[in-house]
């Protein structure tokens, strides 16, 4: 593994900090006309999302951290373990429902994912962008209700509760964005 001084620090880039992994967010070289120059940094943990900032010699060495993203297909959830497959080699993983978080509360079965490993140990599930879900339970729209913009409540057949235009039926097809949780369009 190769090691970056802090005064080698780039944005993006991922360390190993304290028994941490770290992505530095933001970093600026201080040279004060009186005092040895500083690096300050804000610091993200990759693994449970704080956000720390900090500063640091130039001199001082980290541990670069190699964070692996790889494609998988997410095959089924059985209690608190949820089971994915490597789309190349077919090896199966099971990660912990604290890993999941609700990273795939608009995920179906079979669908796939991107998935973040950290020696060999998965910490995050990255959904596709926008997934096609099927609307399992909606209140019927009403004829002439054409406020602009109004919106009902919907549950999609993975479970998730979604606001949807007053036009959108029991057992339509609707896309949505799975970073934010919005209604697209109908499919």
């Amino acid at each position: 593994m190769a090691t970056k001084s802090a005064g080698e620090f780039r944005n993006g880039m991922t360390l190993e900090i304290d028994g941490k992994v770290c992505q530095v967010m933001e970093f600026m070289h201080v040279k004060p006309g009186k005092g040895a120059a500083f690096v300050r940094v804000k610091l993200k943990d990759i693994i449970n999302g704080g956000v720390v900032e900090t500063t640091f010699r130039p001199t001082e060495s980290f541990q670069e951290a190699f964070i692996e993203r790889k494609k998988m297909q997410y095959l089924y959830n059985d209690g608190d373990l949820f089971y994915f497959m490597d789309n190349e080699t077919f090896d199966q993983i099971a990660v912990g429902a604290e890993d999941v978080g609700d990273s795939l509360k608009f995920v179906k079965e079979n669908e796939e994912v991107t998935v973040s490993l950290y020696q060999e140990k998965p910490f995050a599930i990255e959904p596709p962008l926008t997934v096609e879900l099927q609307v399992t339970e909606t209140e019927p729209g009403f004829k002439g209700n054409t406020a602009q913009g109004a919106t009902k409540p919907a549950i999609v057949e993975t479970g998730a509760q979604v606001a949807v235009p007053l036009f959108v039926d029991q057992g339509e097809m609707i896309k949505i964005d799975t970073r934010t949780g919005e209604y697209l369009s109908r499919v």
